[in-house]
């Protein structure tokens, strides 16, 4: 019994922690290293910004959802019209959900270190590229 008591004290710091670095990094948004703004729309219009990891895959723009907060990608899937700033520059983006082959190479070539996946739960990684709207509203 003592034994399940001390898994069940882990299990609970675990989560803990888990809760306190997914909300920490919410909060913050640290924008250090190669990062963009996502800026994604409700269906009544309103927008939302998000600080999400920039990943660069053969010439093409992806995101990827690393953390278990995830409303922007979810945003994203429902109205893939997206703008994303970078480097101060604004742009219009179609955000296309990836998968298959193309999934697995993009993942491998931005691979996640164990440490950090282990303080954000293991989350399940999902990954969106986004495709320039040439011509359209770019600012």
């Amino acid at each position: 019994m003592k034994a399940v008591k001390i898994l069940l004290i882990a299990a609970i710091a675990y989560v803990g922690i888990v809760v306190a670095f997914e909300s920490m990094i919410g909060y913050f948004q640290p924008t250090a290293g190669e990062t963009l703004v996502i800026t994604t729309f409700e269906p009544d219009g309103s927008s939302r910004d998000r600080v999400v990891s920039r990943l660069e895959s053969g010439g093409m723009l992806y995101v990827a959802a690393n953390h278990w907060p995830r409303a922007w990608y979810r945003r994203a899937l429902d109205n893939p019209d997206v703008r994303a700033t970078i480097d101060g520059a604004t742009a219009d983006y179609r955000a296309v959900r990836v998968t298959g082959a193309e999934r697995d190479r993009v993942d491998a070539e931005h691979g996640l270190p164990f440490l950090f996946r282990v303080v954000t739960g293991f989350p399940p990684r999902h990954i969106v590229r986004l495709d320039p709207r040439s011509g359209e509203g770019a600012s």
